[in-house]
């Protein structure tokens, strides 16, 4: 392969150099196109751009690979938890005993936030949605940690507000849950695990005990895992962003929530569950259902089956299918709409329909029913897929930082007036 592209317009012929990755994913690199030629390139929703050159997680859709520094995540998943992951996404390696020691210890001590905050929660309508509560508190531990807001702050420091970050995430998660339902705060215990400490957090009442179930533990903390990071999508984007003014990271990290917070995004999981409780609304027909996502007239689509970068099955959901089995096994939950999940799950594996187009339950569709069984709203969702993707978060935003990478500054085709002069309002 040779090692530039040629872009002939009209009479004039520029080089662009190409890059490799790798995985062998090459790229043609125009950053100096625009000098060269006063030309650009557009790229609507930047589906084939190349914003940075990453070595976090490698993601092949037509394959169904996920990797997370070269590990697969089907190993990870198997063998480690979610605090080895987000080690390994922040710092590039898996952690020795001393150092995953070193690194729990840190988080577990910095999870309580400042009582302050407290008056930030009750100012909230009990209505208001969790995801817009958890944006601006992430946003707003940056007042509580001035030295943050340097950007030239060494290494130790930054690592002190990723493990605060870490840290008090789940903390401002549950609370943004107990304000919900109006039930008093529970404060995060050091003798808990990082997904032990949140299940606390989040169901135990002052006049009872909360019993942590293993099965569910570790069904939460493969979904962490699963959701840790992927690749340049639109949240983690934000962050790198939003980063690269040398916005301090509880402020970035602030602005990837807000971008999961979308259903086209992180909502999805919450829309599976949306879509379940109105076909259980129209009676629970779900083989009607069935032929109106078929019928290529009906606007209506199966939310959680298939996946706009997997072409074919999200090795996600491979995973995760077992723990939501496990899940409904021990719970032995009799729900309506957890019914019909299974049962439009079973038509999808088998169905030739679904079967040719790869749409399969995706992670989405699984996660949704982990979290319905174990009794977190639907308007919570999102936050738990906050919860998880937050380490990632935090690598994009590191990787950025120290590579140095210039503000982020698209171009734009303009389509609007030409010049034109100002005429009076009494003309007009």
């Amino acid at each position: 392969m040779s090692e530039h592209a040629k872009l002939t317009i009209g009479e004039n012929e520029y080089e662009l150099p190409l890059t490799t990755g790798t995985e062998n994913e090459t790229a043609i690199d125009i950053g100096k196109l625009r000098g060269q030629s006063k030309i650009i390139t557009i790229d609507p929703g930047f589906k084939n751009t190349g914003s940075c050159k990453s070595a976090i997680t490698f993601l092949d859709g037509e394959k169904g690979i996920l990797r997370y520094r070269g590990y697969p995540i089907e190993q990870l998943a198997e063998k480690a938890d979610f605090m080895e992951v987000a080690y390994l996404l922040i710092y590039g390696e898996l952690p020795n005993k001393e150092q995953l020691t070193t690194f729990h210890d840190s988080i577990t001590h910095h999870t309580l936030v400042h009582e302050d905050m407290k008056q930030f929660f009750e100012a909230y309508p009990r209505k208001a949605h969790p995801m817009g509560i958890l944006a601006s508190m992430v946003c707003s531990l940056s007042t509580f940690y001035p030295e943050s807001q340097d950007p030239n702050r060494g290494s130790s420091a930054v690592d002190l507000t990723i493990h605060r970050l870490l840290a008090k995430l789940p903390t401002l998660a549950a609370w943004s849950y107990k304000h919900s339902k109006s039930h008093p705060y529970v404060y995060p215990q050091n003798d808990l695990g990082y997904c032990e400490n949140f299940l606390n957090m989040m169901f135990k009442m002052p006049t009872e005990e909360y019993e942590i179930d293993p099965v569910i533990v570790n069904a939460l903390d493969k979904l962490l895992i699963l959701h840790a990071d992927h690749e340049q999508n639109c949240s983690a984007s934000t962050v790198r962003i939003v980063g690269s003014s040398q916005a301090n990271l509880y402020a970035s990290i602030s602005a990837g929530v807000s971008a999961l917070w979308g259903p086209l995004h992180g909502g999805a999981n919450q829309a599976v569950i949306e879509m379940l409780e109105a076909i259980k609304e129209d009676g629970g027909d779900y083989q009607k259902w069935i032929a109106k996502a078929k019928d290529k007239n009906d606007p209506f689509r199966l939310m959680g089956f298939g996946h706009r970068v997997y072409k074919n099955f999200d090795p996600r959901a491979r995973i995760i299918k077992k723990a939501a089995d496990d899940v409904l096994d021990k719970l032995g939950i009799n729900d309506p709409v957890l019914d019909l999940a299974k049962n439009l799950e079973e038509i999808a594996l088998k169905d030739e329909y679904f079967v040719a187009r790869g749409l399969y339950p995706n992670v989405d569709f699984y996660s949704g029913i982990i979290y319905r069984a174990l009794g977190i709203p639907t308007e919570m969702f999102t936050v738990m897929f906050a919860l998880g993707r937050l380490p990632g978060w935090i690598a994009q935003w590191k990787e950025m930082v120290e590579n140095g990478e210039p503000i982020g500054r698209p171009r734009q085709i303009y389509t609007g007036a030409n010049a034109r002069d100002y005429v009076s309002i009494d003309n007009r």
